[in-house]
Parts: C-alpha cells; structure tokens; sequence
C-alpha cells in the first residue's frame, strides 16, 4: 500500500503544516488550531476539525497564505513553539529520572485522543488517551498500543420513537491524522502473530500525540482468512469468538508488534483486562529464553502494571474454557504447562469461565483500581485469588484518575489562567499554591466566559437540529428534543455518560411531578440536557434513553429536558463547559472515577454528585454538592427513593435560590464562589499531571515485588 501521506503536498513554505496536522499536538494547544481555523473556517468545521483533510482540500487557499506576510510570521512562531516541544530538552522526565531506559508500552482497546479519530467509545479511551497527552507533556518515553478500526465504535443516531440506532461508516485513514508503518524497503511493515496452524498478520499504521507514539495493528491484510481480517474491524464487535481474538491480537500481538519495531521497553501497562495476554506473550518469551517458568513469572511480574477499571461484574471479560483451549492448543507447549495449569491463569475460585481481570492480576506486579474508593472495591471484589489474605492485604492499589488539562479546559478559560495565575500554570498544574490564585479572577470575568461558553453549547445545539433537518434526517417533534428552545438564562444541569443500568439517567426523572415545578417555574426555571450511548447490546440502557427521549418530545415539559445524540470528545468539550452544574447519580459504590465531573469542575461547574469514585475524594463541602452518603445507601427501591430525594431537596433548597441569587450587577456572586472553588480545589488534585507522576513514581520505576505463582500452574 502506498503511504497516503506522500501523495499530496503544500507549498514549500509552509511545508512544515504536514508535520503540524499528523501530530495530534495541535489539538491541545490553540495556537495550531487558530492557525488551521485560517486557512479555511468552514471546512474546519464541516470536516470535524481535521487538519489533513483541511489541507488536502485547499491547495489554492494555501497558495495565497504562503505569500501572506502575517500569516507566514504566525505560521514560523508555531513552528517554533512545535519543534522546542518535540526536542524535549528540558521536561519534567528528564530531571526526575535521568538515568532511566526503555519505554513504558501503555496498552489499551481505545485510545480517545481526538474526534477526528474515531478509535474510542467512552471513558476508557478518554482516559487513554489523557494518559498519553500527558505523557507526553511530561517527557516519559510512553509509547500507546491498540487497533485501528476502520468502523470505529459507531455514531448514535435516535429514531423518532427514541430508540437508539447504531451507524457505522468505513473511515477514510487518507484523510485522517494517521500514517502505515513502512520499512526500510518502503513496504508496509507486517508482523506474524499466529501459531501453529493459524496464520495471522497485522500491518501497522502510527498517530503522533506530540512526542507520544501510538501504534495501531490492522488485520485487514491479505493472506488472512476473510473472518480475521474482521478481527480489527469495528470496536467491541462481534460475538465471544471474535472478542476472544481481538484481545489475544491486541496483548500477544502488541508484544510482538513493539518487538517488530525494536522498541526497548521496560514496563508493560495493561489499562484494563482487554489486554491481558500480553503478560502471556512476555512469560512465553521469557520461558523461550531459557528461564525457569518461576524466574520467569519473577520477571513478568517485575515490569507488568494493570488497571482494572470497573467495580461491575458485567464489566470484565470471561470466555468458556473450552473456546480459550481451543485457540491456545499450540501456543501453550510452548509455556511448557499443563492444560489444567493453563486455564488457572484465568480462573476465579467457584467461577466458571477464563476471566481476563483474574490473568491481568495474577500476572502483573502491580496492579490498581481507578480511585481509592474503587481500589477499596476491587481488593473485596478479588480477594478471591488471594485467599487466606485480609480484605486489606490484597495486592491491588489505587490511582485516582485525572484528565488532561489542556484538552478540557476552555480556552478563553485559559487565557484568563494565563492572566491570574501566571502564563507557566499548566506547567505547575499539580501544585495546589497556584491555583489558590483563582480568588483573585473577578466575579464578572469568570461569569461572562462561564456565560459565552452556555451560549456556544447552545448554538452548537441549534446548529446540530438545523443540519439534520435540511438533511431530511429528524421530524418535527425530534427539533424539539434535541434543544432548540433551551434558554440560555435557566439554570441547566448536564448529565453525559454511558447509558448503562447502574448509571441510573432515570433518577432525577423518579418523581415526574416534583422535577416539572422544578423545569417549569417562571422565574427560576430549570433544564437538564441528557447525553450518551448505550451499549449496542444493551437494551436496558436503550429503554433509558428511550424514556428521556420521550419525555424530551412531550410540549407539557416545554423543551426544558433534552437528549443530544452521538455524544463524542466534541460534545463533551462544550458540555463540561457550558452546563451550569453537572449531575452525576450511579448506584454506589459502581463508579469507578467519573471524569467526566473533573472536567466540568476545572472549567467552574459545579458538581451535584454521588459521593463515590473521584467526588468522595474531591468533595469538599463548598465546591458543589453530595447525593446520599459515602460508600452509598445499598441498591433497591428504597435506595433510589433516597437518592432521589436528596437531588430533588438540594436542587430546590440550596442549588436554584444560589443560582438565581443576583444583585443589580445580574451576577450570582454566591455561585460564581462555589465555581471558583470548584476550580481551586479540583484542578491540581485531579489533573493528568498528578495523576502520570505518581504512575510513574509509584509503579513505572519501581521493580514490583515478586508475584506468587497461582495454584495450579505446575510444569508438564
């Protein structure tokens, strides 16, 4: 395949724009992104913010601008700023760890980096990819491992009865930010993961994430059976057998891919248990070169790290022993292990099926859930595999999540931080002094941003409706549940995540009455704008949508409850931005962080939260508000009855007088207080900075003590 990135060109001057928009760098920092907004405003727009397709499609645009005297001095200071960054001379890695080698290989079934590449479903991708754009501010020698799938996850489309509908187009990777491995012949690179008698290749595509390197296995090659090459065609599809595939290309075949490429790493990252065999492939390898298989575990648990992510059973992959045996047949001999050993690794006591979270845990080195309270969970939830243990001395940690600051942030937002907090805050992101200095924005100029950014989400709305009915994609009654008649003056609550059972959409809706005084009030009204997907084969998480929905398309509620669809990293900015408050109601203790909540509160939005996950930490008791009591009040009726009480009294006694509390000056000076601390509070506690550093020094550079063998895993 000829590389798509050779076939089309600018003009000399401003050749270095090529490099620009195949380094997902721009996507954090504005200057880039005004200079791409220049060349040509609309087709920025219209092709979703992608700069390879902006300037495959502007070559007589681009002509005039490289002529343009103040358009080539703005363009020779980005480049400037570009190549001071990727030299990486003076980064927080290198004066903490100067003697470090190798790479960390960060593993993941998504990486969420940017929406113009379409590779991530929800908040494990976001994380990834906030993991590796943090990273790479930081200088760590990360390099990120995953598919690229043509399909992607799906774009949510909701029919008029409001049931969701799952589109799937082909993408175009010779107009998005990625680029084919090539190798020194200039032919694709291609790498055999098969054994025995299945043959299995992937060729290798990459993505620059500023100094990151992600690559991307694609088994659509020729001389793979038709079934395989579907292996990385769309993410989570399929049935158990291509699920069980998948993750055996992504561990055993990321391991050999980084091989391939002759990347010295030395810390392997599993983030979550779709990538667990990886820690396979490594104690294959070591047993390969002549270790014994307990010198071998030694060494696998000694640069092996896992993050579990989910506290719901649902949540982790298990497959029937007999399909796992079926596929490891000829690679296991090469373990020197017995069947029966074999399935040992993926078995939890009393449990049927290989389960990929009980691999990951008894291979890896170190291993942690997503916040303390999670982590907390997850020792009860497997102290299974360390029985005789206390619930306390299970081997599982806790990293609180954090998101990367210079994606989430708004930028106008920024460059008021800029102002107050000194113009090097994001370099200092994780030290509480700075943003003490927030006090000191005033009232009005925190407000009037908070103020153009609902204004913006609101537009971003109504030009969404617009589009799809000129399209002839909605009828009447969706324009109104989609948010043309939201009003920019209500307080408005937003509530985004996946639509999921134990997420609970439904709760603020329990008691129908009690919410419409709320919604309907004259003069101080309230709206909720709902977002998010449900699971393709999620039907309960589809009916939840479907309830909102209707609801949203019923003229008694006056446009004042809404469902945006195709909630994606674009949606999301505006949301975490322009909400007033942002409401967060699992069933505790099933959130295993929520970031979401950390984005809205570093960009001044309040938090009416669950106390479990991130906001049982971040909580403060004057940076927003809690929904029940820590740990949770169970699950059930009486449960949800509770919970939603307590969100209907705090909205009508504490939140709705705090917001519509106004002097002559119009502004709410006691919610702009709670906004501030919102943001003084949150931002160094749960931004990306904190949370890589203390991976790094708690778990990369450390050697992880000796892992016990599991039962069972005796030689041949």
């Amino acid at each position: 395949m000829t590389d798509p990135y050779i076939q089309w060109q600018v003009p000399a001057r401003v050749s270095r724009l090529k490099d620009l928009a195949y380094n997902l760098w721009w996507s954090w920092h504005p200057e880039a992104r005004a200079l791409f907004k220049e060349i040509d405003l609309s087709l920025w727009s219209r092709s979703h913010h992608n700069p390879v397709f902006l300037l495959q499609n502007s070559q007589t645009r681009l002509e005039a601008l490289s002529q343009d005297p103040q358009f080539l001095a703005r363009y020779d200071r980005l480049i400037e700023s570009f190549e001071r960054y990727q030299s990486g001379q003076d980064t927080w890695f290198k004066k903490a760890y100067p003697e470090s080698k190798g790479s960390i290989a960060y593993f993941s079934a998504e990486f969420g980096v940017h929406n113009s590449l379409r590779i991530y479903s929800g908040g494990l991708g976001i994380l990834a990819g906030d993991h590796c754009k943090t990273a790479s501010d930081l200088g760590l020698p990360l390099v990120g491992v995953g598919f690229m799938y043509p399909q992607g996850y799906g774009q949510q489309r909701i029919s008029a009865d409001g049931w969701q509908q799952n589109v799937f187009e082909q993408i175009d990777w010779s107009v998005s930010p990625v680029r084919p491995i090539l190798g020194p012949d200039g032919k694709r690179v291609i790498v055999d993961v098969g054994w025995g008698q299945w043959t299995l290749h992937v060729a290798l595509w990459e993505v620059n994430i500023g100094r990151v390197r992600l690559v991307l296995m694609d088994t659509h090659v020729d001389g793979n059976a038709v079934a395989d090459r579907e292996i990385s065609g769309r993410l989570y599809g399929g049935d158990k057998n291509m699920r069980l595939r998948q993750e055996i290309v992504l561990g055993i075949g990321g391991v050999r891919v980084l091989r391939a490429l002759g990347i010295p790493v030395s810390v392997f990252h599993s983030n979550e248990g779709h990538c667990a065999f990886l820690f396979m492939e490594l104690l294959r390898e070591k047993i390969a070169a002549g270790l014994s298989y307990d010198e071998a575990a030694k060494e696998v648990a000694s640069c092996g790290v896992f993050t579990t992510h989910t506290p719901v059973e649902a949540g982790h992959d298990i497959f029937d022993e007999q399909l796992v045996t079926q596929y490891f047949r000829d690679y296991r001999p090469a373990l020197g292990m017995t069947e029966e050993g074999f399935l040992e690794f993926g078995k939890v006591p009393g449990e049927p099926g290989f389960n990929m979270t009980a691999l990951a845990l008894k291979l890896a080195g170190r291993r942690n859930g997503v916040s303390r309270r999670h982590g907390f969970v997850s020792r009860k939830m497997w102290s299974k595999l360390w029985p005789g243990s206390p619930e306390e001395g299970v081997p599982i940690d806790s990293v609180t999540n954090g998101v990367h600051l210079a994606t989430w942030v708004q930028q106008e937002l920024g460059w008021i931080f800029n102002k107050y907090l000194g113009e090097n805050w994001w370099e200092r992101q994780d030290d509480g002094a700075v943003w003490s200095r927030v006090a000191a924005i005033p009232d009005e100029e925190l407000w009037a941003i908070h103020q153009r950014n609902k204004e913006e989400m609101l537009q971003l709305f109504r030009s969404r409706v617009r589009n799809r009915w000129v399209a002839g994609q909605t009828d009447p009654s969706q324009v109104l549940a989609q948010g043309s008649l939201l009003d920019a003056s209500a307080l408005t609550i937003g509530f985004a995540r996946r639509f999921a059972g134990y997420k609970r959409a439904n709760l603020i809706l329990r008691d129908i009455e009690r919410l419409k005084r709320l919604l309907l009030d004259p003069w101080t009204p309230l709206q909720i704008i709902f977002a998010g997907k449900a699971h393709p084969a999620d039907d309960l998480g589809k009916s939840l949508i479907q309830q909102v929905y209707r609801l949203a398309k019923d003229p008694a509620f006056g446009g004042r409850i809404v469902f945006v669809e195709d909630y994606d990293m674009h949606l999301a900015r505006y949301l975490v931005q322009g909400c007033d408050l942002w409401l967060n109601n699992p069933l505790a203790p099933l959130e295993a962080c929520g970031t979401s909540g950390q984005k809205a509160a570093v960009n001044g939005v309040p938090n009416l939260s669950i106390l479990d996950g991130w906001w049982e930490e971040g909580y403060n008791g004057s940076n927003g508000w809690a929904i029940g009591q820590a740990g949770g009040r169970g699950s059930g009726e009486a449960a949800d009855a509770a919970d939603a009480n307590d969100i209907y009294e705090t909205l009508e006694k504490q939140i709705v007088p705090l917001y519509y509390d106004r002097g002559q000056d119009r502004i709410p000076h006691g919610w702009v207080k709670i906004m501030k601390e919102s943001i003084r509070s949150v931002a160094p506690r749960f931004c990306g900075d904190r949370m890589v550093k203390e991976y790094m020094e708690r778990f990369y550079a450390p050697r992880p003590a000796p892992l016990a063998i599991p039962a069972g895993s005796e030689l041949v």
